[in-house]
């Protein structure tokens, strides 16, 4: 009887082939599995390293079988492999959600994790979605942890060790003074800077802007460094006539302030002097403007203008006899002068 249940079971097995391709032990479900109701869902997530992880591992949110994984194939990239696994309908995760490779014990199987990211999206992870390598990782395997204590242990630095030791207590020896002072400078710093941290980050933002900036204007920078060039070389050409000409500034300088303090009695002086003077200017107020408008115009000023009728000149004179002076009766005395010829007197 058991021979025909098992020649049975591969008549089943055989018959259920023809009708889809079979790919081993992996595609028999295994009991227990987690129930992925009427309508689930599938996710691509793209592992940098899938380990020992295989078909029909169970897939698990906060530690609750919710799917399996049903293919474990290569990426199109050559370098990351592409688990495709089925969800539960019913479980709701944010579009943002990570995946995590874990192990169920020391020895156990292999499995995936889905969990929320720390800001997670508000819409939903929905069929067809892929889960990016940047949103998953693993945890180091033990057969690692044990291969780099091997490592340590067989021609690592246990051996050295104790030589480490030796060579820092030479060093602390006779210094813990010194040492002693140097941590509490250390922490002093450290002190500093942590009070100081808001101005350090201004200070970092201010050179991203400013790094920024100069990145736009590539171009202008290098065109103004271009540009330069010749300027410099002129600089260097002409170094030797530079350095006299500022070797002789220096000795007008010592000069200049050799000959102000040898005449400074005297510059004072004078500025004593020039007080009155400058007091008096001062006293004058507006009639100094008033005779500097007729100065330069005298006799012919802004009064004598209003007199002129066209291309004469109009003067009344009062003429009296100086004191003492006796003028004689019409007749006598001198002759008169003649009388000038029509026209001379024109225009004067």
């Amino acid at each position: 009887m058991k021979r025909l249940a098992v020649i049975a079971a591969c008549c089943l097995l055989v018959s259920c082939s023809s009708s889809a391709e079979f790919k081993g032990v992996y595609d028999l479900p295994l009991p227990g599995g987690a129930d992925l109701g009427d309508h689930p869902y599938r996710v691509t997530v793209q592992f940098a390293d899938t380990l020992d992880l295989v078909p029909q591992a169970a897939v698990k949110v906060d530690d609750v079988p919710v799917g399996r994984v049903e293919t474990i194939k290569l990426g199109k990239d050559g370098w990351t492999a592409e688990a495709t696994v089925a969800v539960n309908g019913d479980v709701v995760l944010p579009s943002n959600a990570v995946a995590r490779l874990r192990q169920s014990s020391l020895l156990g199987e292999k499995f995936v994790e889905l969990a929320k990211s720390e800001t997670p999206a508000p819409d939903r992870l929905k069929d067809g979605a892929v889960i990016t390598p940047d949103r998953t990782n693993r945890n180091p395997e033990f057969e690692e942890i044990f291969g780099a204590l091997s490592l340590l242990l067989n021609g690592g630095g246990i051996g050295q060790l104790q030589t480490i030791n030796q060579e820092l207590s030479k060093v602390m020896t006779g210094n813990e003074q010194e040492i002693r002072s140097f941590l509490s400078g250390v922490d002093t710093l450290v002190t500093d800077l942590d009070a100081h941290r808001g101005d350090i980050t201004s200070a970092l933002d201010g050179l991203n802007r400013l790094s920024a900036t100069l990145d736009r204007r590539r171009t202008q920078v290098s065109g103004a460094l271009t540009d330069l060039t010749p300027g410099l070389k002129t600089l260097t050409d002409q170094r030797s006539q530079l350095v006299s000409m500022l070797s002789a500034l220096d000795d007008l300088s010592k000069v200049a302030v050799d000959t102000i303090d040898r005449s400074r009695e005297d510059l004072v002086t004078d500025l004593h002097s020039l007080a009155p003077i400058l007091k008096r200017l001062a006293d004058a107020g507006s009639d100094l403007p008033n005779a500097l408008e007729i100065l330069p115009t005298f006799p012919f000023t802004d009064e004598v203008l209003r007199g002129l009728r066209g291309d004469y000149l109009n003067i009344f004179a009062t003429i009296a006899p100086a004191p003492g002076m006796v003028i004689p009766p019409p007749g006598e005395g001198e002759p008169p002068l003649p009388l000038p010829v029509a026209g001379e007197m024109r225009g004067r």
